[in-house]
């Protein structure tokens, strides 16, 4: 059982096929729900529900979102039917300002990811809303509201990616474009020593920064998921490595200054 309060997580969640294909990164997140234990509930940050102002999914069965395109036709037979977390949802209004939607399914950000770590789909999910017209310190403001849900055993997860640029994206390619290492290695270096001001100065702190996200959607799950383990942070990298030449799939637990630590490193 993982000892309270609940690490946050930020995790890269790649391209759709992530979970029907064999890849360093789908085994890591397959093996990471054993690592992390067990959580109370999930709050699902998700790159791909964008809106103006935070809103989190109130609903009580949410929705598989299948919001891709031109895939394979497996994946669009797959479901996540994990309950939803309608208190949660309430709490999270109370503690940030956030809109219940009482619509909003899981998209793939969301479902993907929990479909690899946690496969019985028994844990209640509430989806978060990223705002891309805002900026990394408000998402980061945002993550700090959530942190007292933490010591309640909810998980405060990210899901977007280290380094996202479809522009380059080349099926099955290995290794990465020098631009998206330096990219990928600035902000390890800053997640690695708890500094959260140079994450969410991240565009003026790294030259390659415009590259590696030529939009904000897939980075501002991470200063949530940061921001949630509070003021001082401990950082664990769980993962390193890169998919299709530009998608960076580098995921990381945040802990509170005062927390236990309770995962294990892999590094591709």
């Amino acid at each position: 059982m993982t000892a309270l309060p609940f690490p946050s997580v930020f995790v890269s969640h790649g391209a759709p096929t992530l979970i029907i294909e064999d890849s360093p990164g789908r085994d890591f997140l397959a093996g990471l729900g054993k690592t992390l234990g067990k959580p109370s509930a999930v709050i699902a940050v998700s790159a791909h529900w964008t809106t103006r102002i935070p809103a989190i999914s109130g609903a009580a069965r949410p929705e598989t979102v299948h919001d891709f395109y031109g895939f394979p036709r497996s994946l669009y037979a797959m479901r996540y039917p994990a309950p939803g977390a309608t208190a949660l949802a309430d709490r999270v209004r109370d503690l940030t300002g956030a809109v219940v939607d009482p619509d909003q399914g899981l998209d793939h950000g969301a479902w993907v990811p929990l479909m690899l770590m946690y496969p019985e789909a028994d844990i209640p999910v509430a989806q978060l809303s990223v705002q891309p017209g805002r900026s990394a310190p408000d998402h980061l403001a945002l993550g700090r509201a959530l942190a007292p849900l933490r010591r309640d055993g909810v998980l405060v997860l990210g899901s977007g990616g280290a380094v996202h640029n479809l522009g380059d994206f080349r099926f099955g390619q290995e290794g990465a474009a020098a631009w998206a290492t330096r990219f990928a290695g600035w902000l390890d270096g800053a997640l690695m020593a708890g500094d959260a001001d140079s994450v969410a100065d991240w565009k003026a702190r790294c030259p390659e920064a415009r590259v590696a996200h030529p939009t904000d959607e897939h980075f501002l799950p991470l200063p949530v998921a940061l921001g949630a383990a509070g003021p001082a942070v401990r950082t664990e990298r769980l993962h390193a490595g890169f998919e299709h030449g530009s998608i960076g799939m580098h995921a990381y637990a945040f802990h509170g200054a005062d927390d236990s630590i309770n995962g294990g490193i892999n590094e591709d």
